[in-house]
């Protein structure tokens, strides 16, 4: 699971940062799904490693400009020198309709199935490795946060064991490394759990922008490896925060904490924190990791690599 953030600005683009979008990339099945599209998002596709051949889901949080504008052209995109085979998009209320209008004016026919879903609160998407919810945030319009979950999966198989105890390969040992109970041609009774490692924890990745800070976000965020949490404002401009339903750094710090988050990636920054500015980025970064320590700060094309839990450990 490889997080690349593609746009880290909040409204505007600026020289160095693009508007919202982060991409999470599968390579175990080939897959990248998108969360939020805003202009310019299939140019900074193109500058990255990602391949817009491997885009088969596309998480949208809210209907306002910095978080859309992009989508159509990259579904374009898509059709015309993608050579996608499906894309499923998922988002607020208004997601259809505004494709649709899109789509009609400009005269644009997608190549490929292409299916919207409008979300609601609870699990929106569900395959044998991956469970995908949604919950609502608190801003000026209706807007969700996401939350994807690895399904755990038996521990590592020990195949060493397996040969010592005489055990013949093949389908047996998918049973084995399942943790299932099988009974062998000679009548042993062999238990698959004595022959795994700990059951391995799933990663859990938590996507919450744009809010203020609220309950629904740090539900969203339990236990999570990751936590990406917009901070569009410095907690010295709370009032504005709050005015326009955005939060600060500490709102994002306070959220991580609130939700025994393993780490934060702050990210949808204002452009008032330019360098040479009486507050700059490398503030606001202080500032949240005087809350929560294990708190990081987005910049476009920064990549992250979620860690399992027992490689954690055993660093």
């Amino acid at each position: 699971m490889q997080i690349t953030f593609l746009g880290t600005s909040s409204g505007v683009p600026t020289r160095s940062r693009n508007v919202s979008s982060v991409a999470l990339r599968l390579p175990q099945r080939a897959e990248m799904w998108l969360f939020d599209c805003g202009e310019g998002t299939q140019h900074q596709i193109i500058r990255s490693e990602l391949k817009i051949s491997q885009l088969s889901r596309i998480f949208i949080t809210h209907m306002h400009g910095d978080h859309v504008f992009g989508l159509m052209g990259l579904l374009a995109t898509c059709g015309l020198a993608g050579n996608v085979d499906r894309i499923d998009v998922y988002g607020p209320p208004g997601l259809n309709e505004y494709l649709q209008a899109a789509s009609r004016y400009s005269h644009t026919h997608f190549s490929y199935p292409l299916k919207v879903h409008v979300v609601r609160p609870g699990i929106i998407y569900e395959d044998d490795e991956f469970t995908v919810s949604c919950g609502p945030l608190q801003h000026r319009i209706t807007a969700f946060g996401y939350r994807v979950v690895e399904k755990d999966r038996s521990g590592r198989f020990d195949i060493e064991k397996a040969k010592a105890l005489q055990i013949p390969p093949g389908r047996i040992y998918g049973q084995l490394k399942r943790g299932e109970t099988v009974t062998l041609n000679d009548g042993r009774v062999i238990d698959g759990t004595q022959l795994c490692g700990p059951t391995e924890i799933g990663r859990k990745i938590a996507y919450c922008t744009d809010t203020v800070f609220c309950d629904g976000a740090v539900e969203l965020a339990q236990d999570a490896d990751v936590l990406i949490h917009e901070a569009t404002f410095a907690h010295q401009d709370a009032d504005m925060a709050f005015q326009r339903l955005h939060s600060t750094t500490t709102m994002a710090a306070q959220t991580a904490l609130g939700a025994g988050a393993h780490r934060l990636i702050m990210t949808h920054f204002s452009p008032r924190y330019a360098p040479g500015n009486s507050v700059e980025l490398k503030d606001l970064l202080q500032q949240a990791r005087a809350i929560f320590p294990k708190t990081d700060m987005a910049y476009d094309f920064f990549t992250y690599e979620v860690p399992r839990r027992r490689e954690v450990l055993t660093n």
